[in-house]
């Protein structure tokens, strides 16, 4: 007499655990945004994602951690790893200039420029290591894009860079100009003049540097 199969069940809840985890990271992310990292406790996250405290951490084991999955998961939202817009196009000027645009948005965006004030305030207090995270995750691989895109210009021989990683950076700080600075310390005046601003800027940066790197 054959016998039926036995399959095993899925274990219960699943797909409650997994948006009970999304709950937290984005109560966190909120609340480290408004409080910082030392003004943000468990009970809080707790509070504002509706779970309990235990909830919070076995997901997440302590505060320390909760803070560093925020940071990858906000960066991850802004970088994905499809980075399409860093793939070169038969004119560099429009891959650039379409970069440009897409950065500057990301960079000077009201949530996350509340993302890097709790980050400032932390190394302010001594917990460096979230900014470096921070750096690493963001910023450094930001650059590791721009350097392998600038330099396959160059192979193609579309610009021509003699220090291809310190014209990455360049490119970078030309195309924000003072824009995240001014929204860093809340002195834009109108959303829209900002914003309308803000593209300006990105642009006339792609201008400045291909004035800069285009073979004459």
């Amino acid at each position: 007499m054959s016998t039926i199969p036995q399959t095993k069940p899925q274990g219960p809840g699943r797909p409650k655990d997994m948006e009970k985890r999304a709950a937290i990271l984005e109560a966190a992310k909120a609340l480290f945004i408004r409080n910082a990292f030392a003004g943000t406790s468990m009970d809080a996250v707790a509070a504002e994602a509706g779970v309990s405290k235990l909830t919070v951490y076995s997901h997440f084991g302590d505060k320390d951690n909760l803070f560093r999955e925020v940071i990858r998961a906000r960066i991850q939202d802004l970088i994905p790893e499809d980075t399409y817009h860093y793939e070169a196009a038969e004119d560099i000027g429009v891959t650039l200039e379409r970069i440009a645009l897409h950065h500057v948005r990301l960079d000077c965006d009201v949530q996350n420029v509340g993302t890097f004030r709790a980050i400032l305030s932390d190394c302010r207090q001594g917990n460096p290591r979230y900014g470096k995270l921070l750096w690493e995750e963001g910023p450094d691989r930001t650059q590791g894009l721009m350097k392998r895109l600038l330099q396959q210009a160059v192979d193609d021989g579309k610009l021509e860079i003699g220090n291809v990683a310190r014209a990455a950076g360049q490119f970078i700080s030309l195309i924000k100009g003072e824009m995240l600075m001014r929204r860093m310390f809340g002195c834009e005046e109108c959303a829209q003049s900002y914003a309308a601003e803000l593209e300006q800027t990105a642009r006339d940066g792609v201008t400045m540097f291909l004035r800069a790197y285009l073979p004459r």
